[in-house]
């Protein structure tokens, strides 16, 4: 199946210090190819970004993301705070896209896209046995 979106370029960087890596993915969306339905193409395009940028993240995981266009760096970026990658659901991510509707930020889905995904790695912890 073809992607729904077109990455033009990657950064990826690694915070040994923090166990943290930082992906950044300058996307663009695809227009639909039928023109038929344009609000239910940019809800699975999201969908589709978010997924491949939280490939290698595990589910207990912390993560950050932002969404801001290239062209206005100016502009206020939207995002997700800090939080685990499993609760994060299209709920979450679309109550973050409808608060942003309702302010006076502009974000074009047309443009030329940067999502910058931050996860820090949380350890695994296993409890002892008392002897």
């Amino acid at each position: 199946m073809a992607r729904r979106f077109e990455i033009d370029d990657t950064i990826r960087r690694q915070y040994r210090r923090y166990n943290a890596v930082g992906t950044q993915l300058t996307v663009r969306l695809l227009p639909p190819a039928d023109n038929s339905d344009p609000g239910g193409n940019f809800i699975a395009s999201v969908y589709e970004i978010f997924e491949y940028a939280l490939q290698d993240v595990s589910d207990g995981d912390m993560v950050w993301i932002t969404i801001q266009n290239q062209v206005d760096q100016n502009d206020k970026p939207i995002g997700i705070s800090f939080m685990r990658k499993d609760p994060l659901s299209e709920e979450v991510i679309w109550s973050i896209f409808d608060k942003m509707s309702q302010s006076n930020a502009r974000f074009n889905a047309l443009d030329t896209l940067v999502v910058t995904v931050h996860s820090v790695k949380m350890p695994v912890v296993f409890g002892r046995v008392a002897l």
